[in-house]
């Protein structure tokens, strides 16, 4: 089934994170693809663990597509909503793994 082969080829063409390769330490998005991949097999818990903010970005770009197709009279503040709880998130998880 192609559902099955595309998710197999995004696995083995997983990009490497040049932040973590040359300081060692994981940048803010890293996990994001492996999130991805953990949301496309329906691993909903999985892909929360390895990076919060995916579902809130999916969602704000959903929001975003709609707004610019349907002109929402309040879209453009509700997307600064979006883009604020998805930054704390970031931010948040981010250090949370620093420590």
């Amino acid at each position: 089934m192609w559902y099955y082969s595309f998710i197999h080829w995004l696995e083995e063409h997983q990009g490497a994170c040049m932040y973590k390769k040359f300081l060692g330490i994981e940048c803010p998005g890293c996990g994001m693809q492996r999130s991805l991949i953990a949301l496309l097999k329906g691993n909903v818990m999985e892909s929360l663990q390895l990076f919060p903010a995916l579902i809130p970005l999916l969602t704000m770009f959903l929001f975003l597509i709609l707004h610019l197709v349907f002109k929402f009279k309040y879209g453009a503040r509700i997307l600064v909503y979006w883009f604020i709880l998805n930054t704390i998130i970031i931010v948040s998880n981010y250090i949370i793994k620093l420590i």
